[in-house]
């Protein structure tokens, strides 16, 4: 079990819920240190005053707020530790709300709550059974690393889960990038429905970090003192000009039905989207080879017909 990064209780009206805080997610990115190429030798960042050039030690380093005209405050931990922060060693509820009316965007890190001691198992039960049988998430507050923070308290199979909100004047406004109105054809957002009910998963527990697989196997060659290979990488797409919506939304569809062994029906047609070069043409020589019939017969040229919405939007063009 992971060190608990913080102890207290959960304050539920007037219950009292022992509790430690438990990361509840795992860092498996791959870390490098600065070295010294010539010898290997890490290379380490001093803490330097500006001032005086001088390298300090952590008990010469204290707190300073920086004012708008570039005077700094000394601010000292026992000042800090005056104020005022009812929080400071409780989890208070102070809400229940459906969980569909939380905007992702303020959900940051997690943490997973585990009991403090026997006593605090009835109590912990009987919380997760309330949010279970409610359908609702708990609105919390609590304090971290010397501020108040908002929380949100959810189940996650036999845990409760604690998860840190920003407050609403911490998520910026998108309004400045609302992109200009646009007008849309009735038949580009039914294909573009449609390429989402072919993507639709059930569950994303299958997706994997392939770029720290291949790294890990880099790593592991050399440490071997073998000379590593080049991996092979996914196809890098060439950015090309898209002029056709339906004609990418077509292509889109095509290809994720393609990827679950489905065929495609005879209404979708796919364009080429992008520059033609030597790469692209050989993979589509062979995508004509593969797909030829092996009696001779003609394909049905019925799927080659331009859609409806391909229709409109040319005689859109040429009215414009």
């Amino acid at each position: 079990m992971p060190r608990p990064l913080w102890v207290g209780a959960i304050s539920f009206g007037l219950v009292t819920i022992p509790v430690k805080v438990l990361s509840a997610t795992q860092d498996h990115s791959i870390h490098f240190r600065q070295v010294h190429l010539a010898d290997m030798g890490r290379v380490r960042t001093k803490k330097v005053c500006e001032l005086d050039e001088k390298a300090l030690s952590q008990d010469e380093i204290g707190k300073g707020f920086e004012r708008p005209g570039g005077e700094t405050v000394p601010i000292t931990d026992e000042e800090l530790d005056q104020m005022p922060l009812p929080t400071a060693k409780a989890i208070e509820i102070v809400a229940f709300v459906d969980a569909d009316s939380i905007d992702p965007i303020r959900i940051g890190d997690s943490y997973y709550l585990a009991t403090d001691g026997q006593v605090a198992a009835k109590p912990y039960t009987l919380l997760r059974r309330a949010l279970e049988r409610s359908d609702k998430v708990a609105i919390a507050k609590f304090a971290w690393h010397d501020r108040e923070r908002l929380g949100l308290l959810r189940v996650r199979q036999e845990a409760i889960v604690l998860h840190a909100m920003r407050w609403p004047d911490e998520i910026r406004s998108p309004e400045s990038l609302a992109p200009r109105t646009v007008e849309l054809d009735e038949g580009e957002i039914e294909r573009a429905v449609q390429l989402a009910d072919t993507m639709a998963l059930d569950s994303i527990t299958g997706f994997r970090d392939t770029y720290r697989d291949a790294l890990e196997e880099l790593l592991t060659t050399k440490s071997e003192g073998k000379e590593p290979t080049k991996p092979a990488g996914g196809e890098v797409r060439e950015q090309g000009k898209v002029v056709d919506l339906m004609a990418a939304l077509n292509a889109s569809v095509a290809a994720a039905k393609q990827g679950r062994g489905e065929d495609e029906e005879g209404d979708a047609t796919v364009h080429r989207m992008l520059p033609s070069n030597r790469a692209t043409a050989k993979k589509t020589a062979l995508a004509k080879k593969s797909t030829a019939p092996k009696d001779g017969t003609k394909k049905n040229t019925q799927a080659k017909k331009t859609p409806a919405g391909s229709k409109r939007t040319a005689r859109k063009r040429s009215a414009s």
